[in-house]
């Protein structure tokens, strides 16, 4: 994607902001840019390849970002044609470059619970089968997936597949949740805010933990309870449980998108996941 006149970021943001400059940033990703106005107002403008994945972000900044209550970005514009969004620019430091061990970090967890916790509070829902069901059948799309690549033994195969029987016949509080809640999409400082939001959805409430779970909590069990002192509750036995079974999501899909993208930090970390599973 170019930066240049033509960059549909750059023409969304003229037509909303006036006249803007690209600001270098070797960071961002090739689909985002950061842009300044003439007041240097700040912005980041978002261009999506998939129409779905636009279309899920664009429900989660209409419909429920207001529940995390000013600790996200706002919407600036959006253009339906070019599926490009014009957010405006959170400032402050990134959650993964806080130094390991330190109170920022600690704290930065704790702020992480506060703000999922209104999101969470905010949409809940009751128990439904159907989500149930459906994320069963999204662990047995993984399988398949890592099944045909080779990936798996028969003892993993039948556990994964163990694990999915079991999610099928479990009963979930669902609500909103970000389902990427991690330090790389959150942003600290002055205020705590979070970013990303094109993986929002309804989902099982304690699947938002599983990243944190399964990524940081293991090694810094520290982190976890400042995390659930700001959310206000921990997760209860059965609930600790679902968040266990959730394992086996986040280990099928690690070893098979490690696979596809050549990436064995990815691969490893799915191995890990899966050999606790067991």
């Amino acid at each position: 994607m170019s930066a240049d006149s033509d960059d549909p970021r750059v023409q969304l943001a003229r037509s909303t902001v006036g006249e803007v400059t690209v600001v270098t940033d070797p960071a961002l990703p090739p689909r985002l840019l950061r842009l300044a106005d003439s007041a240097e107002n700040t912005y980041f403008a978002k261009q999506h390849e998939r129409s779905a994945r636009y279309a899920q972000e664009v429900r989660a900044y209409t419909t429920w970002v207001r529940h995390l209550h000013g600790h996200a970005p706002a919407l600036v514009a959006r253009q339906d044609a070019t599926r490009t969004l014009l957010l405006t620019a959170v400032h402050g430091q990134g959650g993964c470059s806080l130094p390991p061990g330190s109170p920022e970090e600690e704290q930065a967890h704790h702020d992480a619970g506060l703000v999922l916790r209104s999101l969470h509070r905010g949409t809940a829902g009751r128990s439904a089968g159907a989500l149930s069901i459906e994320l069963a059948t999204r662990l047995r799309s993984w399988i398949a997936k890592a099944e045909r690549a080779g990936l798996l033994s028969r003892a993993e195969h039948r556990l994964l597949n163990r694990i999915a029987d079991e999610l099928a016949g479990t009963p979930m509080d669902s609500a909103v949740c970000h389902l990427d809640y991690q330090p790389q999409n959150w942003i600290t400082g002055d205020e705590f805010r979070v970013i990303d939001m094109e993986h929002m959805r309804r989902d099982a409430r304690v699947r938002d933990f599983a990243r944190l779970e399964f990524r940081r909590w293991q090694a810094a069990p520290h982190l976890r309870d400042a995390f659930f002192e700001g959310y206000g509750s921990r997760p209860s036995a059965t609930e600790q449980r679902l968040l266990e079974r959730f394992g086996a999501i986040e280990a099928a899909t690690a070893l098979v998108r490690g696979h596809e993208q050549d990436d064995s930090t990815l691969t490893a970390h799915g191995r890990t996941v899966l050999s606790r599973l067991s």
